[in-house]
């Protein structure tokens, strides 16, 4: 017990004194995760929505594929993309490997299905009276999928919470893609790995109280919002 208190004491002084190495860890995952979860939302939620809301031929395919690559593992969407920007791969010639860009290429991936699927069941859990009174004051196609997106907008926006906390905390996918370069591409999560292997607890500790931080204020928002919502 004195070991972890004394690593929390050692983890806060770190904090506090701002050291760059600690820092620079801290904002290159903010940096990331943040364009990984815009790039999922422009297009998780369109495939989200057309999946709940329309009918097409292989739609019960989609969504049971879209359920299913929730429990994909970071690993494999490491490897996966590994595969396609490394040197041998078709994107080589990109220079994407071991850089964020790379890494929020793999991140994206690995939201994506959180968005799709959550969005698909925020849509098909809006009540149907409201689709057909939309008809009824003759609403176009357009105007009835933005009310029918906007009443479920709670939703989606749990799904957009849910797809960042898979993505702030994910290991796999950074450690893969982005080689955790110091001051580069070094991210919370992998400087929590190698410091702990290190035997620098007090430093992993101190990325393990930022990263509680960074989730609970995402929560502390969405409650926020939906205290407003009057959800």
């Amino acid at each position: 017990m004195d070991f972890i208190l004394q690593g929390l004491i050692e983890a806060i002084k770190l904090l506090a004194a701002g050291g760059g190495e600690t820092y620079s860890a801290i904002f290159t995952t903010l940096k990331v995760s943040t364009i990984s979860i815009i790039a999922s939302l422009i297009l998780g939620i369109p495939l989200g929505f057309l999946l709940g809301y329309a009918e097409f031929p292989g739609r019960r395919f989609c969504r049971t594929l879209a359920d299913t690559l929730l429990a994909l593992p970071t690993v494999v969407v490491g490897l996966l993309v590994y595969a396609f920007i490394s040197r041998r791969g078709p994107f080589g010639d990109l220079g994407l490997l071991f850089t964020l860009p790379g890494i929020a290429i793999g991140q994206t991936i690995l939201a994506l299905p959180i968005v799709i699927s959550l969005t698909a069941s925020a849509i098909e859990g809006l009540d149907q009276r409201l689709r057909l009174t939309l008809l009824t004051l003759g609403a176009s196609g357009r105007q009835l999928a933005l009310t029918s997106l906007r009443e479920g907008l709670f939703a989606v926006l749990i799904a957009s919470v849910t797809a960042y906390g898979r993505i702030i905390s994910e290991v796999g996918v950074s450690m893969m893609l982005g080689g955790n370069i110091k001051w580069y591409t070094r991210t919370i999560t992998t400087a929590m790995a190698l410091e702990t292997n290190k035997g620098e607890f007090a430093m992993g500790l101190a990325l393990g109280i930022v990263l509680l931080i960074i989730a609970f204020t995402v929560n502390a928002i969405l409650s926020i919002l939906k205290m407003r919502a009057g959800i």
